[in-house]
């Protein structure tokens, strides 16, 4: 769903080149250690934690509001050393959310999947497409990245109550 894509990324970027070179792919051609980060139905949160075997905070770098439509730009760091280890985007329709799930993703204290799972909300979190992404200088200092060759991601959407309620740009270092 390349719309997904560039959607989120217009929020914040004139133009996708800002983040990198983008190439829509299959599961079968990430790398293996990319597979069990981003190839799943899950939220990012526990994945990427469960991967660093480490807690993640959440850093917001930027962040927008359209009527009920909340988007942020961020960057997720472990807590043990403060590295980062995502990058994302991510959109939310706040209007049919409970009143303290909306104030804490407000917050910006918590990563969001760490919310949706506190508040046990119905939630449905379907993957839409997976990228091999050339990284620009401008995604690489966000993640700290300093290795040459490909890095991956993923754009997402989670349901709640089986209604659209968040988009995602995921993009993790493995």
């Amino acid at each position: 769903m390349p719309n997904i894509l560039s959607s989120l990324v217009g929020h914040f970027f004139s133009s996708l080149d800002q983040l990198g070179s983008f190439k829509a792919i299959e599961v079968t051609e990430l790398p293996e250690a990319y597979q069990s980060l981003l190839a799943h139905d899950d939220h990012m949160t526990v994945t990427v934690e469960a991967w660093h075997n480490s807690l993640v905070d959440v850093r917001v770098l930027d962040e927008k509001y359209q009527g009920s439509m909340y988007t942020r730009k961020i960057v997720l760091k472990l807590q043990r050393d403060n590295h980062p280890v995502q990058f994302g985007i991510m959109r939310v329709d706040l209007k049919d959310l409970p009143e303290i799930v909306k104030l804490e993703i407000q917050s910006q204290a918590l990563p969001l999947g760490r919310i949706m799972i506190r508040h046990h909300l119905m939630r449905t979190v379907e993957l839409c497409q997976l990228w091999k992404i050339n990284p620009s200088p401008e995604l690489r200092l966000y993640l700290q990245y300093e290795k040459e060759g490909a890095i991956y991601g993923r754009t997402a959407r989670i349901l709640v109550a089986d209604k659209p309620a968040v988009e995602l740009l995921e993009i993790v270092t493995a």
